[in-house]
């Protein structure tokens, strides 16, 4: 079988090279855009971003090659296709349009906007990687099955931590072994889920050296800092690998990579787990605020158990870490590299028809959950912001519950008060089905009751 990079260099001699389109310039789009220029069979056709000049300060920053990039806004995307020259668009829904784009790369982190490029993708027949996991999980099943019918390829961006998730839960699957738990690390004590866009350099770590950069958002680092990002990139593994969330939100446990196999078991054999078949995210510290020695914060795991004593056996013979019984063992990769990984979900898209992760199901949502006690009439902030984090529950009980999805809890007005660590719920917030992301989202929420017989339906107001 032929290897990616073989696929691509074959394209590149066949001056077929992938034309991709790149929506968004920031940590994550520059980090792939450092990298796109020396893949052979890639060509990174456009980046649209609303300001033009963080679009080309990217180009700058990242060590694009000038005499490969056209800076002035001058050069349309398709005289740049022609020319062998990125082009620079405010108008990421004509870049969509543009023939000649062959993957389109979403990378906004602003979930209405994520909803609008996937549906144009599927409307241009453009296959999408979605990078914003923000929109995945707010519609992810939706325009999932939205993109079946188009034909194009709806797909997890390799190199961010739910792709990599669901590649261990597949190779996990694929050799037959029962997902027990998994997950990814992180930074958390229970005392974040408060943290603010005022308070979050204090806990995250980074130098003033590294800020100095202006290569961070604060909000959006917030939103790891606070537990939503977990808590989504793990509604997005459960959703993608039919897996179960915890039923009242992520513990967090701190644990090293030695402890993830006994940690990461049934209660009923000595772990934290409520069952076999989970996601769960660990801290790399104590909740004294130690650090754990041999931390997994920057990466992924999945636990596996062993159908048997034989296999058991070759657990020890081949020195998997496990727990104390040698029944459940672990898999796991220490880092991620995001952005600087993600031409592999392009190339497996174009050279093999197949997404790097995708989502199958809908087993988990994020609901918006308050950080203080709210007032009837303050305008919701939204991920990572002053106000509310994102909680994990079963879709389910967040139906029940008509939880307010995190990634709608953005410029919404409060109709009433809300008491802090209580869930938001549409009745809430005054919303409207004009606006597209929440008209998608309550379609597929409307879709989900049909199908599984919960029958209940509220209407906009």
């Amino acid at each position: 079988m032929s290897s990616l990079s073989t696929k691509l260099a074959a394209l590149e001699a066949q001056g077929k090279s992938i034309q991709i389109g790149l929506i968004g310039a920031g940590k994550f789009g520059s980090m792939f855009v450092s990298q796109c220029h020396g893949t052979a069979g890639m060509r990174l056709a456009a980046i649209a971003d609303l300001d033009p000049k963080r679009a080309s300060a990217a180009l700058t920053r990242t060590g694009f090659p000038e005499s490969k990039c056209d800076n002035t806004l001058s050069l349309s995307i398709e005289e740049g296709i022609k020319q062998g020259k990125t082009a620079i668009t405010t108008d990421s829904a004509a870049m969509i349009a543009t023939p000649g784009i062959d993957v389109v790369l979403e990378v906004t982190g602003n979930p209405a906007a994520g909803v609008r490029h996937a549906l144009l993708c599927c409307e241009h027949k453009k296959h999408i990687v979605m990078v914003n996991v923000e929109a995945d999980v707010l519609a992810g099943p939706y325009l999932a099955r939205k993109a079946a019918e188009a034909g194009i390829i709806y797909s997890m961006a390799y190199g961010d931590q739910p792709a990599l998730i669901s590649e261990l839960v597949d190779w996990a699957r694929t050799a037959g072994f029962t997902v027990v738990c998994a997950g990814k690390g992180t930074k958390h004590l229970p005392q974040f889920h408060y943290s603010t866009p005022a308070t979050v350099w204090d806990y995250y770590g980074f130098t003033k050296e590294q800020l100095a950069t202006g290569d961070f958002n604060k909000q959006m680092f917030n939103s790891f800092l606070d537990g939503t990002k977990s808590a989504l990139e793990m509604a997005a593994v459960a959703n993608a690998c039919d897996l179960d969330p915890p039923t009242d939100g992520l513990k967090f446990p701190p644990c090293d990579t030695h402890d993830l196999p006994s940690v990461l078991r049934p209660r009923k054999d000595g772990g934290q787990l409520e069952k076999k078949g989970m996601v769960e995210v660990v801290s790399c510290l104590e909740l004294d605020g130690r650090d754990v020695y041999n931390d997994i914060r920057w990466g992924v795991y999945v636990v596996i158990e062993a159908p048997g004593e034989y296999q058991r056996e070759c657990f020890a013979q081949y020195g998997l870490k496990t727990d104390s019984s040698g029944r459940y063992a672990v898999q796991y990769k220490p880092f991620h590299l995001i952005g600087l990984e993600l031409g592999v979900s392009v190339a497996n898209i174009m050279c093999r028809g197949e997404p790097t992760g995708q989502t199958k199901t809908w087993k988990a949502d994020v609901v918006a959950t308050a950080k203080r006690d709210l007032k009837a009439g303050e305008k919701l902030d939204g991920e990572g912001g002053f106000m509310v984090y994102g909680k994990l529950f079963p879709a389910q009980r967040s139906l029940e519950i008509e939880g307010l999805p995190i990634g709608l809890a953005h410029g919404l007005v409060l109709k009433q008060d809300v008491k802090k660590d209580h869930c938001l719920s549409w009745q809430d917030v005054e919303f409207s089905e004009d606006h597209q992301a929440v008209a998608v989202r309550r379609r597929m929420e409307d879709l989900y009751r049909q199908e599984s017989g919960l029958g209940k339906q509220v209407s906009g107001n």
